[in-house]
C-alpha cells in the first residue's frame, strides 16, 4: 500500500512538473504572438492614417459567387466611389455622412447613414485598431495581416475582415460577412495614392429619394 500511495504521488508530482514546464513554454510563445498582433495593428494603422486619397480597380465576389469588377476612390475621411462596370448598373458613394446605392439602369437610389454601414471602417478619420474594442481577431502571416472587426450595422450584426501585405501594410482586400452568414469580398489592384480627387465623385443627389 505504501509503495501505491507514493507511486500515485510521484505520478501526481510529475503530472504538476510537465504542466508547469508546458505553461513555462506557452506563456512566452503567447506573449510574442500578442506583441506580434499589436506590432502589426499599429503598423497598418499608421500607414492607413497617412493615406488621404487612394484610387483603383476592384474585383468583387458575391455571396452567390458572381463576379462584378469596376472602379473606386477613397478621399478619408468619409468619401468612396464604386463605379461598376457593366454589365452590373451599380453605383455606390459614401459623401462623408451617407452612403447611397444607386442603380443606374432603374434610376433608383438606397441611403444608409455612414457610421451604419461597414465601410466606416475604411474611411475614418482615424484609425487605431489596437484599441479598438470592437477588433475580434488579428492573424499576422509572413504575407498577410487579416483584422476582423464584429459591428451591428443598418443591416444587422455582421462582420468586416480587412487584410494587409505584411510589409508594406497596403490594403489588400476585405471581406463582409452580413447577419445571414453570407459574405461578400472585394479585392483591390493598381492602386494608387496621394492624388487630387475631383469633389463630384462623391456627390450624392438626394432629390431621387423624394420623388
Amino acid at each position: 500500500t505504501p509503495t501505491r500511495v507514493e507511486g500515485g504521488m510521484f505520478h501526481r508530482v510529475a503530472r504538476a512538473v510537465v504542466i508547469a514546464a508546458s505553461l513555462s513554454l506557452i506563456a512566452p510563445a503567447v506573449a510574442l504572438a500578442q506583441n506580434a498582433e499589436r506590432a502589426a495593428l499599429a503598423d497598418v494603422s499608421a500607414y492607413f492614417n497617412s493615406l488621404k486619397t487612394m484610387q483603383g480597380e476592384f474585383v468583387q465576389f458575391g455571396p452567390d459567387g458572381s463576379r462584378t469588377q469596376g472602379r473606386f476612390a477613397i478621399q478619408r475621411p468619409g468619401k468612396v466611389r464604386f463605379y461598376y462596370d457593366r454589365p452590373s448598373t451599380l453605383d455606390i458613394i459614401a459623401d462623408g455622412t451617407s452612403v447611397a446605392v444607386r442603380d443606374r439602369k432603374q434610376a433608383t437610389q438606397d441611403i444608409w447613414p455612414l457610421k451604419r454601414t461597414p465601410l466606416r471602417f475604411l474611411l475614418d478619420d482615424t484609425i487605431d485598431l489596437a484599441s479598438d474594442a470592437k477588433v475580434t481577431n488579428v492573424s499576422v502571416e509572413p504575407d498577410l495581416v487579416s483584422v476582423t472587426v464584429e459591428e451591428n450595422s443598418a443591416f444587422g450584426d455582421g462582420r468586416i475582415t480587412m487584410m494587409f501585405d505584411a510589409e508594406t501594410s497596403d490594403l489588400k482586400q476585405w471581406n463582409v460577412v452580413d447577419s445571414k452568414g453570407q459574405e461578400t469580398s472585394v479585392s483591390i489592384f493598381n492602386v494608387d495614392t496621394g492624388m487630387t480627387l475631383s469633389a463630384d465623385l462623391f456627390k450624392i443627389d438626394y432629390t431621387r429619394i423624394l420623388e
